[in-house]
């Protein structure tokens, strides 16, 4: 499972992680929160990376099933000095109320989720969403052009060890079983990282 996973990188994380964070997530991390306020989900919240750009008096949730992650970001909220609830949940039943937020951010977690899991835990966000509420997902894909597809399966055996990812997982296609309208499917970073917007019924 990821979370075992995360338990023994947790420490090493950020780290690892530190120059694709520079590089290309940092500046897109707040395109995830752009327009969004009220009570936001920040699902699979590992060790804190969004808080930074956490809209201006949203009450925000981040849920992660890694104690060890979880950790890390509640160090990161003292430094920050900011609140944040941080629980230790399964994306896939997570125990919230229907409903109960206006919106959800789901930054790099599917592509961590089996195929399996991608249904129920895009099932279980349109659950506690409310009506009409948009859920927002970050993901990477492979590259249409032929060299980068290669360089991308090249690293591809090596993300999946480390962090538990694949380039694959193609999360859109379960959104219309889930009970979701697809809203908009846009890159962010070059042709590998896309946001994925959704919403749920009104």
């Amino acid at each position: 499972m990821a979370h075992k996973l995360y338990r023994s990188i947790a420490r090493l994380y950020d780290l690892l992680d530190l120059p694709f964070e520079r590089r290309r997530y940092a500046p897109i991390r707040p395109v995830m929160f752009t327009g969004l306020s009220g009570r936001l989900l920040d699902a699979g919240v590992g060790t804190g990376r969004n808080m930074a750009f956490y809209p201006a008096g949203a009450d925000v949730t981040g849920i992660d099933l890694s104690p060890a992650m979880l950790s890390r970001a509640i160090d990161l909220r003292q430094k920050l000095g900011i609140e944040v609830a941080l629980l230790e949940r399964d994306i896939c039943d997570t125990g919230l109320p229907d409903g109960h937020f206006d919106a959800a951010v789901a930054t790099f977690l599917f592509c961590v989720l089996d195929d399996s899991l991608q249904l129920p835990a895009l099932k279980e966000l349109a659950r506690i969403v409310r009506p009409g509420g948009e859920i927002r997902i970050l993901e990477y894909q492979y590259s249409a052009r032929p060299w980068k597809r290669f360089v991308m399966r090249l690293w591809a055996p090596w993300v999946r060890v480390v962090y538990g990812a694949t380039f694959d997982r193609n999360t859109e296609r379960y959104l219309p079983e889930a009970g979701l309208e697809a809203v908009e499917e846009r890159f962010l970073f070059d042709d590998i990282i896309k946001l994925i917007v959704a919403r749920t019924p009104s």
